[in-house]
């Protein structure tokens, strides 16, 4: 009986003494898109929407633990714009902003660390292999409400010096859309992937000069058959100091992208991603400067192209989003980074030359501005534009890649 109660007390403990967080982000944004579906112009978007989170962590009771996150985006006051869900009352006179309202969990699981420097999870979760917002492959789509997730499981293990290993296997991808989109007239936005996806990714921290990165992912969409491609890369990136100020950074990356499960294309294509920069210490309220060139190429034939359909896309190729998917001429993409963390602030400038890397046209060219403010830890203001001028040329004369857009967003977060 005795030892009966101390496992009820236990169990109440673990259960009892985890830890709350809530956040909450409001944002107004403004689409000003000359994308004229059918010869109609859009009407220019105002989306003024709130996404809020409420999760708590469970302690360990013998080595498990448990997560739940629950989310809700709502539309208040102005919602004059397309949600890109498909749905009848989609409002797509107006140009979009996929932010559909929705309550739904996007954490739900089972954690278990009862295997030595491993940690497993079973159930609904996020996974992403890089830092935020840089998710090339694996990402949450973080920048927009609804939040993207897996129902899957997945395990860490750090067993060896110096090097994190990942695996997941995922059954079912929770995409941003939501289930409203599902079986709606805009089939280009399917609400989940119905998915049979393993995903490897090992990083080792060893190197003096930087991390190496290596990543399988072997992505089946049974109701999407164009995204179910078999990716491998490898990716070298890190810093090297050049005086007690100045810091060199780099990345070097390349990947192979191949048709994999059911998908009846023949892809072969290719990734390549190549930055230098360097990192400036400074006094004063100017703490640090940033500067960096990037060269990304998604290789593409005119048929297929180098795709990344669980990637937060939204971080590459300009901030209007004009290329959340590759074209099938591929792209090649020339841009400049600033950032700079002055007077309490963080400033971030972004110029992108788009081109194909098929054919060897211009795209367009794209203007990023940032500003954004943390006080007391735990509250953000952010202001953000984006401006895409595109090349009215002979190879780019139609689609949205032809069609200019500016995008404005304000919001301010609160996080726990």
């Amino acid at each position: 009986m005795l030892g009966n109660a101390r496992a009820e007390d236990a169990f109440w403990n673990a259960l009892t003494g985890g830890k709350f967080d809530f956040s909450a982000r409001y944002r107004f944004e403004h689409v000003d898109d000359d994308l004229a579906p059918g010869g109609v112009p859009l009407k220019d978007a105002k989306a003024s929407t709130i996404r809020t989170t409420l999760g708590y962590k469970t302690g360990k009771f013998f080595d498990f633990d448990a997560r739940l996150l629950i989310q809700d985006v709502r539309a208040v006051g102005l919602d004059d714009f397309n949600d890109a869900t498909g749905r009848p009352n989609a409002k797509t006179q107006y140009a979009v902003v996929a932010d559909p309202s929705d309550t739904d969990f996007i954490e739900g699981y089972l954690g278990f660390s009862g295997i030595p420097n491993t940690y497993v999870k079973a159930g609904r979760q996020i996974i992403t292999y890089r830092d935020a917002p840089h998710h090339r492959y694996m990402g949450t789509v973080l920048w927009r409400q609804n939040w993207q997730n897996h129902d899957a499981i997945s395990f860490t293990n750090t067993s060896l010096p110096d090097t994190t290993i990942n695996y997941a296997y995922s059954w079912y991808v929770n995409r941003i859309f939501t289930d409203e989109s599902a079986g709606a007239a805009n089939s280009a936005n399917v609400a989940n992937f119905d998915s049979d996806s393993h995903f490897i990714n090992i990083k080792y921290a060893g190197l003096p000069f930087g991390q190496l990165e290596g990543y399988v992912y072997l992505l089946d969409f049974e109701n999407s058959l164009a995204n179910s491609v078999a990716t491998y890369g490898l990716r070298l990136n890190g810093g090297i100091p050049l005086t007690d100020t100045i810091k060199g950074i780099y990345t070097a990356e390349y990947a192979k992208q191949d048709d994999y499960g059911d998908n009846p294309a023949s892809v072969d294509e290719d990734y390549i991603l190549g930055e230098l920069g360097a990192v400036f210490k400074l006094a004063g309220p100017v703490e640090s400067v940033m500067l960096k060139f990037s060269y990304e190429q998604l290789s593409g034939n005119g048929t297929s192209s180098f795709q990344t359909p669980l990637a937060t896309g939204h971080a590459f190729q300009g901030w209007t989003d004009r290329f959340l998917v590759t074209p099938a001429n591929g792209i090649e993409d020339y841009y400049l980074t600033a950032v700079v963390s002055a007077f309490g602030a963080k400033f971030i400038a972004e110029y992108h030359d788009i081109n194909s890397d098929n054919r060897s046209y211009n795209f367009g060219r794209e203007l990023d501005l940032l500003l954004t403010k943390t006080f007391y830890k735990h509250y953000t203001l952010g202001l953000k534009y984006g401006a895409y001028d595109a090349d009215k040329n002979a190879f780019n004369a139609v689609g949205p890649t032809a069609a200019d857009v500016s995008k404005f967003w304000g919001w301010v977060e609160v996080k726990f």
